[in-house]
């Protein structure tokens, strides 16, 4: 199907549309202007819309003029805790919010996906689920969705499941990238208390110091991956968050940290959780300190069905040249909650690199930077291949003579 004409007639709409967003950013699962916005972007489609319960998702379906299975196609919608830094003249009005990881661009791809599939649904045998979704970022809003009942939107579970996300560095403009099987880690959160008995900076015999064991316990965690775990399924412990005592002769009753934990696999991920919990508690134990350990699950790893990873892999070689399109070697250790979809659906989430032209992807600033810069200039390119890609899974079979 040819819908290259079609995507760039929109490129002004759809620029148009992600600057917007840009402007008027929100966080978490309460976006009620995204959402206004995005049902304006929709308005006169011909889709059956519905939004969420208990959070500003969006659903709309997509009837093709035959039956068939349904293709869900999803983006996320919400904005990061980050005062923007990059100068671009479109940037956001909201202090301390800024759209640092591409969402605005997903969200504007898949309502250009939506116009292109709503002009040729007399040729779609099946339905389309558009998937608009808060809270990627956090706490987690695809699983509400689906505990909502996004999947059963169209009165079907669907057959496949698509997504891109953007990046502002590290490829060239214009380049996509995928893999299949894990794509990207799960992550959770561990979560230390660790209580003595404080008492006089000078007489620490007299107290129970949590400091030197907290300390222990961190750099134990960083023992314990490097000794327990096979590097070919791989695990990360971080600590990025210490706290304790208020003066320097002063022995705190408690000292706490937090760590994120990213792993690759189902095994590795019920492994370290279980692990860290059980170092941890013995160094505790060993200094005669109580402890409280707490580890919040987070997402699951992201985990790319092979075949629909080759089908989304041909299709951009198709419409854009194999030169456009590189395999990834290694899964990407951030985290995804568009796994709670492909855990259910098989599919397929891919990269799309809108690093600015002019910039070395080497050295431009990532997603999550204050001076992050997206070109929308991709726009055309990313609903067209969801578009596309929707449209060869639902286009009814060629009758044969």
């Amino acid at each position: 199907m040819a819908l290259h004409r079609t995507a760039e007639a929109m490129r002004a709409d759809l620029v148009s549309l992600r600057r917007a967003l840009h402007r008027e950013p929100e966080i978490g699962l309460y976006l009620p202007g995204t959402q206004a916005r995005l049902l304006a972007a929709l308005d006169g489609l011909p889709l059956e819309i519905t939004t969420g319960r208990s959070l500003s998702s969006v659903t709309a379906v997509l009837r093709g003029a035959a039956p068939g299975p349904s293709v869900l196609l999803r983006a996320d919608m919400d904005a990061l805790p980050v005062t923007e830094l990059a100068g671009v003249p479109y940037a956001s009005a909201i202090e301390g919010a800024m759209h640092a990881c591409g969402h605005d661009l997903h969200m504007a791809m898949l309502v250009g996906a939506a116009r292109l599939l709503s002009g040729v649904r007399d040729r779609i045998a099946g339905d389309v689920i558009f998937m608009f979704q808060p809270a990627e970022e956090g706490p987690g809003g695809a699983e509400i969705m689906i505990k909502e009942g996004v999947l059963e939107a169209s009165g079907n579970r669907p057959i496949a499941a698509y997504g891109l996300h953007v990046s502002a560095a590290r490829q060239p403009y214009g380049y996509f990238t995928t893999r299949p099987g894990p794509l990207m880690a799960s992550v959770d959160t561990l979560r230390v208390v660790v209580t003595g008995a404080g008492g006089h900076g000078s007489q620490p015999q007299y107290a129970k110091d949590p400091i030197p064991a907290t300390c222990e316990m961190v750099l134990a965690l960083q023992t314990y991956v490097t000794r327990t775990h096979d590097i070919f399924d791989p695990v990360v412990v971080t600590v990025g968050s210490l706290h304790a005592g208020t003066a320097d002769n002063v022995i705190p009753a408690q000292a706490r940290f937090e760590a994120t934990i990213r792993s690759f696999s189902p095994y590795a991920r019920e492994r370290v959780c279980r692990g860290v919990t059980e170092v941890v508690t013995g160094i505790a134990q060993a200094h005669g300190l109580g402890i409280d350990v707490r580890i919040e699950d987070g997402y699951p790893v992201t985990v790319n069905d092979d075949r629909e990873a080759r089908f989304v892999a041909d299709t951009i070689g198709e419409l854009f040249g194999p030169e456009r399109f590189g395999w990834m070697a290694h899964p990407e250790p951030g985290a995804e909650d568009f796994s709670f979809v492909l855990e259910r659906v098989p599919g397929t989430f891919a990269f799309l690199s809108a690093c600015p032209p002019e910039s070395d992807p080497a050295t431009a600033a990532p997603n999550h930077s204050p001076h992050a810069v997206f070109d929308d200039g991709v726009l055309p390119d990313g609903a067209r291949l969801l578009a596309e890609l929707t449209f060869r899974r639902l286009a009814p079979p060629v009758p044969h003579s």
